[in-house]
């Protein structure tokens, strides 16, 4: 039971700043306000959260955890934009609660770079367990590349749903398939230009090396290429 504690605490410090949020601009809520709407001292919170941001941190992580606990494998035969569609469509569901609070957040903090830098990181963070829930590898070359687009996929189609109070979200849905589209056709031109490039960093490798590459190394690594034009695989 002891063990609990803790976690109870983190949770009634997320909801109490969350709460907060929905009614007061975010440059005006002091922590000592959240410790007391939480029902805990200042050394407590201290000991949880170093400050307002960690406290949004803990809500991502929050809702990353409700989302991956509710993935299946009923998408698994889909195309890889479908499975993503899906994950980041139950994320809207699950932050749905909260849409009063991060609408003023989102207001506030807009134009504060480096709260927004802070806040990319823990995207970032987040889009990674999105992705691996929708089966899409973020290791290799476009790994970074996907992570970031994810990221601005979901900050896109978030701005939709923050004013959507429609109960189908048609709006929040059409935007998030048009930024996914979007994301799709630029993995595409960054995997062909990937491919084109190949034999040219064959020869820079060799260069390194201190050695050129011979004509069969050369052939073998344009034969391994295939057709530039091929679909890459998409978010």
């Amino acid at each position: 039971m002891t063990a609990d504690v803790p976690k109870d605490k983190r949770k009634a410090i997320v909801e109490a700043l969350m709460d907060l949020a929905a009614r007061r601009p975010w440059h005006e809520i002091e922590i000592g306000d959240v410790a007391k709407a939480a029902g805990v001292s200042l050394a407590e919170f201290r000991d949880l959260f170093p400050s307002k941001g960690a406290v949004l941190g803990a809500l991502s992580r929050q809702i990353d955890r409700q989302v991956l606990e509710g993935t299946s494998d009923d998408l698994a035969g889909e195309p890889a934009r479908e499975r993503i569609f899906d994950v980041l469509m139950r994320r809207f569901d699950a932050l749905e609660p909260y849409k009063p609070a991060l609408r003023r957040i989102f207001q506030d903090l807009q134009y504060d770079p480096v709260s927004l830098a802070a806040l990319n990181q823990v995207s970032l963070n987040s889009q990674r367990f999105m992705l691996a829930a929708a089966g899409i590898d973020t290791e290799g070359p476009l790994g970074k590349l996907k992570l970031q687009g994810a990221v601005l996929v979901f900050a896109n189609a978030m701005r939709t749903w923050l004013d959507d109070d429609d109960p189908t979200l048609a709006k929040t849905m059409a935007r998030l398939d048009r930024e996914l589209r979007r994301a799709e056709r630029i993995l595409e031109g960054a995997e062909d230009l990937r491919r084109l490039s190949a034999p040219l960093r064959a020869v820079g490798r060799a260069l390194m090396q201190g050695r050129r590459p011979t004509r069969p190394e050369t052939r073998r690594t344009d034969e391994g290429n295939g057709d530039a034009q091929n679909p890459a695989a998409a978010i």
